[in-house]
């Protein structure tokens, strides 16, 4: 059976969740853009990769079948 939640345990967990993002450090905008950047370049690269080594697998698969 379901049980209620006290209001003031709700507060206290919201207050609690306030008071520790005050402590976290925000990155600037600028590392945030670099980052990004890098995660998308690696990302083109593996898939670039993945994609390459399908296309030699579904050729040399295509050898051995026919």
């Amino acid at each position: 059976m379901l049980q209620c939640i006290p209001v003031k345990a709700i507060i206290n967990y919201i207050s609690e969740v306030r008071f520790e993002l005050t402590k976290v450090v925000w990155p600037k905008k600028e590392e945030v853009i670099r980052l990004t950047l890098i995660v998308v370049i690696f990302s083109g690269i593996i898939g670039v990769y993945v994609g390459g080594l399908d296309f030699v697998f579904t050729k040399l698969l295509e050898l051995l079948i026919s």
